[in-house]
């Protein structure tokens, strides 16, 4: 079953569905069947009849995979495809498209070279397969080259998924697109032309479930500038371990700096959790209103990454007046989690409705969610995944729902985590949560993403713990497996 996305995808998140998809059993090679065979489709409405002329004009990647499967179909169906390869053929990278082209070395004409303008001027089309999503500009050569002899021939274009170069003047200008999957983000529709969209045999589990393809979301450090991913914690007070444990899994997941911000009586207890972590103390025993102002001051002195408001705060009247005060303040400014006690105090949302900027990130447990939402909380799956949706669009967030199943919702798109082990349900992994968010926050990714990777990479450290501690472990065994379960999450992720 095919379940289309209710809003353009991101080329990462086109990319993790896919490898969803394949962690789900359907393989590399038969999705590029899928894809090749829907574009000849596509191709056989804009030609002649056999035996006309098309040209494919390809890369060594897996769009250039998708068009000389593409050019076998239509070789198959009685047409004459020629193909220009601008690579050399050892340079093709994935089995699937090697295997692609093998298909069609020896039986069509293959051209190892850029088109000249003129070989491609007499055909009746011209299949751009050369880039697909996750293209960057400028274009380079011989891409270049070969986007400006599409350009100059004047031949029409069918692009396959997304014309080469879609946001840059120089690049192709197609009269048709065959977009696999679902619209792409980087399309640009006054060089995409009618826009028609094939499924390739996504399963619908792949969307409506986090995979192993979340970790395409993940962002590197940058190579000349380090981490770059300064966070600040507010929280502590009656419990000083809360934000220390987020702020130590912030760290774990890449962040460059943990600052705490506590109240005076909790900063020592939260700096004896680590010497890794910064800590800062504001106020007396627990946060009261007058701390706000220079807990904003220094927030404004030196901009973080992203903030993340709550764990550990407590519950007391005059310490959620601090948080209001202060969530408002930050609301929009800077990527935001609320998490704990911070969930009692957030913005109105005629408050965040007109804000500018990111939307805040929430992520109450199933308690939080029925005070914060007035929900049920024993709801079938089906009925409590909608009920997210409508709440994270009422309200103007992104929520992160904890529960056996995670529902992550930014009042469009939803998706469910059942990643996790039961051993999961001790006390301080909702703090362990909210502190890779913020990393993740920090780096740029989406709150819509991060809430993604966010709970299944939680989840897939839980189980590393798990397999080590069984019903032993605790929040910090959660922190540890965190750099483990990344690196053998981005390994299953291709680069480049």
């Amino acid at each position: 079953m095919w379940a289309a996305s209710p809003r353009p995808l991101s080329s990462a998140e086109a990319l993790a569905v896919e490898l969803n998809a394949v962690a789900l059993g359907v393989s590399i090679d038969a999705l590029m069947e899928n894809a090749g065979r829907a574009v000849a489709e596509e191709a056989t409405h804009h030609l002649p009849s056999p035996p006309a002329r098309v040209a494919v004009v390809a890369s060594t990647g897996n769009n250039g995979g998708d068009g000389t499967c593409a050019a076998h179909y239509l070789h198959q169906w009685g047409y004459s495809p020629e193909v220009w390869l601008v690579r050399p053929p050892i340079e093709i990278r994935s089995r699937a498209a090697r295997r692609c082209f093998e298909r069609i070395e020896h039986r069509l004409p293959v051209h190892v070279a850029v088109p000249r303008p003129d070989e491609l001027a007499s055909m009746p089309l011209v299949l751009d397969a050369l880039l697909g999503t996750g293209q960057r500009l400028p274009l380079r050569s011989p891409i270049r080259e070969a986007v400006e002899a599409i350009r100059s021939s004047r031949a029409p274009v069918l692009a396959v998924d997304l014309p080469t170069g879609t946001r840059s003047p120089e690049g192709i200008r197609a009269e048709w697109t065959v977009t696999l999957t679902a619209v792409k983000q980087e399309m640009d529709p006054a060089t995409a032309g009618t826009v028609v969209v094939r499924d390739i045999g996504i399963p619908a589990e792949a969307w409506q479930r986090t995979g192993p393809g979340e970790f395409a979301f993940f962002r590197p450090p940058s190579a000349n500038r380090g981490r770059n991913c300064r966070l600040v914690f507010v929280g502590g007070g009656p419990y000083a371990g809360a934000p220390a444990l987020a702020a130590l899994a912030s760290l774990r997941a890449g962040a460059e700096r943990a600052t705490v911000f506590a109240p005076k009586g909790a900063a020592e207890l939260v700096q004896g959790f680590s010497p890794n972590l910064v800590v800062r103390p504001f106020g007396s025993e627990r946060f009261r209103p007058p701390d706000v102002a220079p807990m904003l001051e220094a927030l404004r002195a030196a901009p973080p990454s992203a903030v993340a408001v709550g764990m550990g705060a407590g519950a007391a009247p005059e310490t959620l007046e601090a948080l209001r005060l202060l969530e408002a303040g930050l609301a929009g400014t800077v990527p935001l989690v609320v998490d704990a006690d911070g969930l009692a105090a957030l913005p109105k949302p005629d408050e965040l409705s007109s804000i500018p900027g990111p939307r805040p990130v929430a992520t109450p447990n199933a308690g939080e969610f029925a005070r914060l939402f007035g929900a049920d909380p024993h709801l079938d799956p089906v009925a409590r995944r909608e009920q997210v949706v409508r709440a994270a669009a009422s309200s103007y967030l992104v929520l992160v729902a904890k529960g056996e199943a995670d529902v992550v919702s930014d009042g469009v798109s939803v998706v469910e985590n059942h990643h996790h082990h039961p051993a999961m349900t001790v006390g301080g992994v909702g703090d362990v949560l909210a502190g890779v968010m913020a990393s993740l926050l920090g780096s740029g990714i989406e709150p819509w993403a991060a809430g993604r990777l966010g709970t299944y990479w939680v989840g897939e450290a839980g189980i590393l713990a798990a397999s080590r501690r069984s019903f032993g472990l605790v929040a910090t065994d959660v922190i540890d497996e965190l750099p483990n379960a990344l690196v053998a999450g981005l390994a299953r992720i291709p680069r480049g």
